[in-house]
């Protein structure tokens, strides 16, 4: 079981390890592992796709999700090259796989200039004083697509 788990943790590393040799992406990889099979892989694409969101874990939960058809991963092993940063843990906690392995520490990160400290940092600083203010703003409705959330016969609850 161990060298199946270190197996795994090698070619999410080598995934990370590519996608910097062809200059494709930030130095992070990560697979779904499900059943022994992978359903999911994921490389680092902020900067060739223009979109914040494509880290490695995120594209690979995608991925494993559209094979599985599913939008959990509950059986599955996540396998990723360094440890997750807040989106992708928050990612990572919404499809529930039962493990998460990694690699790299965020402090590994941070000493190549991915340091996502200050992310955790600003969560727990009033709105208006972090570095992105954030205002609420109560339309007389603001609450209608809850209540109708909360009326629904046709909700799947996740």
């Amino acid at each position: 079981m161990e060298s199946d788990q270190q197996s795994w943790m090698e070619k999410a590393v080598k995934i990370a390890l590519e996608n910097v040799l062809q200059s494709h992406g930030g130095p992070f990889g990560a697979i779904v592992v499900k059943d022994g099979q992978i359903i999911g892989t994921g490389r680092n694409e902020v900067t060739t796709t223009n979109d914040p969101t494509a880290h490695a874990e995120v594209q690979a939960i995608r991925e494993a999700c559209r094979n599985l058809n599913a939008f959990q991963l509950s059986d599955c092993e996540l396998y990723t090259s360094c440890e997750p940063c807040p989106m992708c843990l928050g990612a990572i906690y919404w499809a529930r796989p039962k493990i998460v392995y990694f690699a790299s520490t965020k402090q590994d990160a941070a000493k190549i200039g991915f340091d996502d400290h200050f992310i955790y940092e600003q969560i727990g600083i009033p709105y208006e004083n972090r570095s992105i203010p954030f205002k609420q703003i109560h339309p007389e409705n603001y609450l209608s697509p809850f209540e109708a959330w909360m009326e629904s016969q046709d909700k799947v609850e996740y």
